[in-house]
């Protein structure tokens, strides 16, 4: 068994239900090496941020030690816990939806955000796996929430009686009295969920094989329709404000052959709900941009200014644009934003918030952009990273981390933290870093730099995706809160950590993120990687003969790809559920000769492409119920590690998904990390 102290901030979230979090800046004690990484992997973890529609309430999920809770907040007043869950039972809570009023609370519990019907998951090896069910909450009386059917998805309809959720494909309606109405069946996935503003249509996009539409659901006339069907995709709907049509983002991918295509693929249009008819309002010009590309979040508004805004990559930067719904020209509100993230409109639809990294791209803050005018302001510090802006009512809320406190839920103006805002004094601030790459490409990283005298060993970190990027301090994504936990650690236990932003990442622009030949198409990325390990062995307290690699998904493959091929640059490596195998099947728009050509190219980009090269001594994890990455890729890695005599060790985690669901798993996958580095890189004590 293991012991360790609890955080004072974990301790507050551990309180009876309802209980007011008192202390909102509450520091992280330092302790020993020992028990210092299952500490910090304690530290309360806030997400999944939801404001009401018309008055200033919020709610949000906290994960303390595994164990998750819902919280609310109405701005000015103290957090409280709304659910009294105590286990770390791998359970998932998700998909918060707050009534218009902020009186009613729903959320998921159960089941898998990420493959929302692909299976029930069991992480905490429960005898009988559990559901996936909607939950409804008062949040006006002391009453526990109540489940109120299996599903996802939770939406209230404006007037907050109803609400609307999904089971499998079937749309159901609730009132929170006596069973949920069946709505609709539909053919596959749906989400994208909206009502109309008089609450008798419900909105949908459908996935479907190779394609996707829009529908309309009306539940007074019990209807089923869909508009403007293409052959290619439709996406992000979204109801004009007086709910008598329809926007939507239309797009289709181009050819494998014609990947770099600078043809327009992508446009913005309207259906009238009275007639069916649909006209394009807007069409992305050939040229840059000419490929659709989202943000991490919703990406199609009808403002109450009568404005569609949504991104648009033509400067080669994603920003967002401004077209009047009757159409004519789009107008760039961000042109100086860098790359934009995430985008809300203000509740009088006169203005946009949105998140981005304008003036440094290792950053990310808040601004506000006037639609009128295209006058901006900057909302947030430059010293913070700002994430994922929410309207409660007409007050501002957003998930904010700096480099010694995790994610926490701030009210904008005014700074105020709505919960707990726990703090790790110790942890100091990475250092932002460029190097080059061997073709000249500029590359970004964070330097954790090791405590003790030289020299040192090193690690590399590869982050998973690719789509992603580091920052200089916490992630607002769970999994990557636990390794900067992790990459910290280390620093701390005399490593120098180098966490590398390579090429295919985002945040760069698009020639960065679409970089030609990564991944199976021939690995371009890995340059950045080795470039990295050679900037750390430069570095003056850096033993080069001590420098290893790890990283997941993405980032297992890149370290299984640096120890296939360059054992003598990475002395050891820990591979979380990376792909070792990339042959995939080739599309039919190449001949047989050239489909050869390129499945010999991504067998070249494998690590099973240069395994007879490998060496050096790794570790490998990997949960067995991982619908991301298929458990096979590491089954069948150690069988050939095997047959060749590498060393290497093996943790596997029966029931876990891709991004661990149970602390125990984070931290037993991470204290191995650990352990196999101290042994095989021996860093000074």
């Amino acid at each position: 068994m293991r012991f360790f102290t609890l955080l004072l901030a974990t301790l507050v979230s551990l309180q009876s239900p309802l209980f007011a979090q008192e202390n909102r800046s509450a520091p992280v004690k330092d302790v020993g090496h020992s028990s210092a990484l299952a500490e910090r992997l304690a530290i309360p973890f806030a997400s999944g941020l939801a404001g009401a529609a018309d008055t200033p309430v919020f709610a949000w999920v906290e994960n303390a030690r595994g164990v998750r809770n819902v919280m609310v907040a109405r701005a000015g007043e103290s957090a409280r816990r709304l659910t009294d869950y105590r286990e770390d039972d791998g359970i998932e809570i998700y998909g918060l939806a707050l009534s218009p009023d902020g009186t009613k609370l729903a959320f998921v519990r159960g089941g898998d955000a990420s493959f929302a019907d692909d299976g029930l998951p069991n992480t905490g090896q429960a005898v009988e796996a559990p559901e996936q069910t909607v939950y409804l909450a008062d949040l006006d009386n002391d009453t526990a929430p109540r489940a109120i059917g299996r599903g996802h998805d939770p939406l209230f309809a404006p007037d907050g009686r109803s609400l609307l959720f999904v089971r499998s494909g079937t749309i159901m309606v609730s009132t929170g009295e006596g069973e949920a109405r069946r709505v609709a069946d539909l053919r596959e996935n749906a989400g994208d969920f909206s009502w109309s503003p008089d609450g008798t249509r419900i909105l949908f996009r459908e996935l479907r094989s190779g394609h996707s539409i829009i529908g309309v659901v009306d539940i007074v006339r019990e209807s089923l329709r869909y508009l403007g069907a293409t052959l290619g995709h439709s996406s992000d709907p979204a109801f004009s404000p007086d709910g008598q049509a329809v926007a939507f983002i239309q797009f289709r991918d181009p050819p494998a052959r014609f990947e770099d295509s600078r043809q327009s693929f992508w446009s913005v249009r309207v259906a009238d709900l009275a007639t069916g008819n649909v006209r394009t309002v807007w069409s992305a010009p050939e040229g840059e941009g000419g490929q659709y590309y989202g943000t991490r979040g919703r990406n199609l508004f009808w403002t109450a200014s009568d404005h569609l805004l949504f991104p648009y990559e033509g400067s080669g930067w994603l920003h967002i644009m401004a077209v009047p719904a009757r159409g004519g020209p789009a107008r760039d509100l961000t042109p100086d934003a860098n790359e934009v993230e995430n985008f809300v409109p203000t509740p009088d639809g006169r203005s946009v918030v949105y998140s981005a990294n304008p003036g440094d791209l290792d950053s990310r803050t808040l601004w506000q952009v006037d639609i009128a005018s295209g006058a901006d302001r900057q909302l947030t510090d430059d010293r913070q990273f700002a994430f994922f802006p929410v309207f409660g009512g007409n007050r501002l809320a957003a998930t904010l981390t700096d480099a010694r406190s995790p994610a926490h839920m701030v009210l904008i103006d005014g700074m105020e933290a709505l919960g707990a805002k726990p703090t790790v004094a110790a942890y100091p601030t990475p250092q932002s870093v460029r190097f080059t790459a061997e073709d000249g490409t500029s590359i970004h990283g964070q330097y954790f730099r090791g405590a003790g005298e030289g020299p040192r060993p090193a690690l590399i970190f590869a982050h998973g995706g690719p789509r992603r990027q580091m920052v200089a301090g916490f992630h607002p994504i769970f999994y990557y809160h636990n390794t900067y936990i992790r990459n910290q650690e280390f620093a701390a236990q005399g490593y120098d950590v180098l966490s590398v932003n390579f090429r295919s990442g985002t945040n760069y622009g698009r020639a960065f993120r679409e970089a030609p030949r990564t991944g199976r198409e021939g690995a371009s990325e890995y340059q950045d990687i080795l470039a990295g390990a050679r900037w750390l062995a430069a570095q003056p307290c850096v033993d080069p003969a001590r420098i290893g690699i790890w990283g997941g998904s993405w980032g297992g493959y890149l370290a299984a790809l640096a120890l296939a091929r360059d054992s003598d640059v990475f002395a050891a490596g820990v591979d979380l559920h990376g792909v070792h195998a990339m042959v995939r099947p080739v599309p039919d728009s190449y001949a047989p000769d050239e489909a050869l050509a390129i499945q010999r190219l991504q067998w070249d980009s494998s690590p099973m492409g240069a395994i007879e090269k490998w060496s050096s001594p790794v570790l490998l994890i990997h949960g067995d119920d991982d619908r991301n990455v298929d458990y096979r890729q590491s089954l069948l890695l150690a069988r050939e590690l095997t047959a060749r005599g590498v060393p290497f060790e093996e943790l596997a985690i029966p029931n876990e998904r891709h991004d661990f669901f149970r602390y125990e798993s984070w931290l037993e996958a991470l204290e191995r990390t650990g352990d196999f580095f101290d042994r095989r890189l021996e860093p000074a004590r």
